[in-house]
């Protein structure tokens, strides 16, 4: 069993694929063929041990633990019941990741859970490690544009994009990839953990379930390393970053390119990574009063803003069919839209301008109705976080304390410094959290241990309800102090 204090370390996974009759009628699931899976989505379980100190890291396939999607609000719970029961596990050292795809899985994937926890610990062994990073920049993009008026609007399914004129800027990324590679003492890598910042919902082109990115980038790592390996993917600070070409209309969407990329580019920093004895684990775990938000101020502006836009709209007489080709002909000959060039000319000769006076006519015509879909487009934004804040502000006036609940975890295993949270974290926060951090190689994961929705910054929350990311919002502004101030003090005590 190696020498006196080695880390020991076990890994399972248990396959967790939902079937059609398991899918939920949620609008996160109206678009998948579940009887059309072309990959399996997992429960992953990887048990460390260190004298009397034991860590449960568990990653899952799955939009989040609990609160939306498939996986039922009782789920942590039991799971962690369970655990503290058949092994004594204290519940604080559990740790459960969601990759955030939105596949569906199955009714009881609290017992498959614990399954692959029995599996993992059933065969624990001696273990080196060793941390490191990787580099992926092509695979994703920050969904948040910056506008000239000083907002800011989102990339998504749910509405259309602002008038490229009115774009200025767009957000970071982070392009690396969090390492942690455990070898066998006597044997090859037994499982590799990779933390990258991305949602993974581009889907596949039969529509079925997936695992989608993060999937078919495990998939690969499993295979370069064989021998049983397990890969890891721990989701990041991701909140604010889409797959590049999230809104492609020429292609069908295919998460394997993106996969297989990150996959190959997280196998190259493995080949960088050695492992020693370093057999230091440590978990700390601390529930926050994170403050809640009351939108009905906001939500009040945002009524008023709808009046307005709507007030602005102005009487055309053309409808869709008859604007299209007239945009077509104006753009194609601006100079004689309406007919050749020589009826033009034609009509000079005789001191006549009628063609002149219809191309007029028309483009004041066009103008106005290109001005009311952009206001509609500006409409339908709103109306879609205007939603948002009202379903949050409903919950914020029955919940009547003003706080929520939300665990913190920060676990070390030799090097590798995790930090976790059950928002979802925007990349500008975890970047900052990764500058200050006194540990070299300190990794943020969000949508861990339950689900609180996004949790932007407190700039982000100055744009309530421009973006997804600042109306899909529980939280108050002061809730990022809270966190850093809390996550400094873990990462010193770590």
């Amino acid at each position: 069993m190696g020498k006196q204090g080695s880390l020991l370390a076990g890994v399972a996974a248990v396959d967790i694929t939902g079937t059609a009759d398991e899918q939920m009628d949620d609008p996160l699931y109206s678009r998948i063929e579940a009887d059309k899976g072309t990959d399996r989505l997992y429960v992953k379980a990887l048990v460390l041990q260190h004298g009397a100190t034991t860590a449960v890291v568990i990653t899952i396939d799955a939009v989040a633990i609990e609160e939306i999607g498939s996986i039922r609000n009782n789920y942590l719970a039991r799971v962690r019941e369970a655990l503290q029961a058949e092994f004594q596990i204290a519940p604080s050292s559990v740790l459960v990741n969601a990759s955030h795809c939105h596949g569906v899985v199955c009714e009881d994937v609290a017992e498959r859970t614990i399954e692959a926890v029995r599996l993992a610990s059933e065969c624990l062994v001696p273990v080196r490690v060793g941390t490191g990073t990787g580099h992926e920049s092509s695979i994703m993009e920050n969904r948040r544009l910056r506008l000239k008026d000083g907002h800011v609007a989102d990339v998504r399914h749910a509405y259309s994009l602002p008038p490229d004129e009115q774009i200025e800027a767009v957000g970071p990324i982070d392009p690396e990839i969090g390492i942690l590679r455990i070898d066998k003492v006597d044997g090859p890598t037994m499982a590799i953990v990779y933390h990258f910042a991305c949602h993974p919902i581009i889907g596949v082109p039969s529509g079925g379930n997936t695992a989608d990115i993060s999937g078919f980038a495990s998939r690969v790592i499993e295979e370069q390393l064989a021998h049983g390996a397990v890969a890891f993917f721990l989701q990041g600070c991701g909140a604010d970053i889409n797959p590049i070409l999230y809104r492609d209309f020429d292609n069908p969407p295919d998460a394997r390119t993106h996969g297989r990329q990150l996959g190959l580019s997280t196998m190259r920093g493995v080949g960088t990574v050695g492992c020693d004895d370093e057999a230091r684990l440590s978990v700390l775990q601390k529930t926050l009063k994170i403050p809640r938000a009351d939108l009905a101020e906001r939500i009040v502006e945002m009524e008023q803003e709808q009046q307005e836009l709507l007030a602005s709209l102005r009487p055309t007489n053309l409808n869709l069919k008859s604007y299209i080709p007239l945009l077509i002909k104006h753009r194609l000959s601006p100079e004689y839209p309406s007919y050749d060039a020589h009826r033009y000319l034609h009509e000079e000769t005789l001191g006549r301008d009628d063609l002149r006076r219809l191309d007029a006519k028309n483009l004041q015509q066009m103008e106005i109705y290109a001005d009311n879909v952009q206001t509609m487009e500006q409409l339908t934004r709103l109306q879609v976080n205007l939603n948002l804040l009202r379903n949050h502000q409903a919950r914020f006036v029955a919940d009547g304390t003003g706080y929520i609940d939300a665990e913190v975890v920060a676990l070390r295993v030799g090097d590798f410094v995790l930090v976790t949270f059950p928002g979802e974290l925007s990349v500008e926060l975890g970047l900052r959290i990764k500058a200050s951090s006194p540990h070299a190689h300190t990794f943020v994961s969000g949508v861990t241990n339950g689900y609180l929705y996004y949790t932007p910054t407190a700039e982000q929350l100055a744009n309530r309800g421009r973006a997804q990311e600042d109306s899909d919002c529980l939280v108050d502004a002061s809730w990022e102090k809270v966190f850093t101030d809390h996550v400094d003090e873990l990462l010193k005590q770590l």
